[in-house]
């Protein structure tokens, strides 16, 4: 069997300014309007279909594998454009990155409070990383 994640919608308050900050953040396109739903694909064919909705909005978590180039392309967007970050979900390192299973993340929000996340390295690909729990400061980072 063959199964794979093909999208999934995401609730917003306003789809056509988390699409363009999520875009804008990754390095991605903000596609062609497709009903009530503004397209953000990712390079693996993964579409966020952000949708926008006039109720309370749950907190979803999204997260985002990505290369330690794009990773250092995302984090100085983030830095210049003045987005907080953080280095874990909990809020306790802000200005800072994580260093777990030798990579680096970056935790953030959207316009729509979702959390976020940009990572080098899959969760427990490498547990004996000395740098697991490390933390390390982002120059500039609100």
């Amino acid at each position: 069997m063959s199964v794979e994640f093909n999208h999934t919608i995401v609730l917003s308050r306003n789809r056509e300014e988390s699409a363009r900050f999520l875009a804008t953040v990754l390095g991605l396109e903000v596609g062609e309007p497709a009903g009530m739903f503004l397209p953000v694909t990712t390079a693996n064919g993964v579409t966020l279909d952000f949708a926008t909705v006039d109720i309370d909005i749950p907190v979803q978590h999204y997260a985002f594998l990505v290369s330690e180039d794009d990773f250092d392309a995302i984090l100085a967007r983030l830095v210049e454009d003045g987005v907080p970050t953080q280095a874990d979900p909990h809020g306790r390192h802000p200005r800072r990155i994580n260093r777990n299973d030798g990579g680096r993340g970056v935790y953030f929000s959207d316009p729509s409070g979702h959390g976020m996340e940009a990572f080098t390295r899959p969760y427990g690909s490498d547990p004996a990383s000395p740098l697991n729990g490390v933390t390390e400061d982002v120059p500039g980072a609100r």
